[in-house]
């Protein structure tokens, strides 16, 4: 399994279970860098403490703070926003350059749910 897989299993399973989302923001707002295929993607993360160590350590978030999204806001307000500004989600960025998995919102949601529905 690739890093990236293995941040997003991780990151199903910890938002499943903890029930937030985190992000990071400065006073202009969100990051929604490009993406290798060419889309914007806003990153999230399942622990504050991923989102912190991204924020610490990878100069292009540096002057970010981290901002917690409850599960249910994101379903309900996050995920349709994101959608209709044609963003994806990244999920779990990690290493030196943050960098992971981008998905359309409503995969998120799908495979958080699923990891929920099953109980693990």
């Amino acid at each position: 399994m690739s890093v990236a897989a293995t941040q997003a299993a991780a990151f199903y399973r910890e938002v499943a279970e903890h029930g937030s989302v985190w992000t990071l923001a400065d006073a202009g707002g969100y990051p929604a860098p490009l993406t290798a295929s060419g889309k914007r993607s806003q990153p999230f993360w399942s622990l504050r403490s991923r989102a912190e160590r991204i924020a610490s350590t990878v100069p292009a978030y540096a002057g970010f703070h981290v901002e917690e999204v409850r599960w249910e806001a994101f379903v309900a307000s996050w995920a349709p926003g994101l959608e209709s500004d044609g963003l994806l989600v990244g999920i779990n960025w990690s290493g030196v350059r943050a960098t992971g998995y981008d998905l359309m919102p409503s995969e998120v949601i799908r495979n958080v749910e699923a990891v929920r529905g099953s109980g693990q």
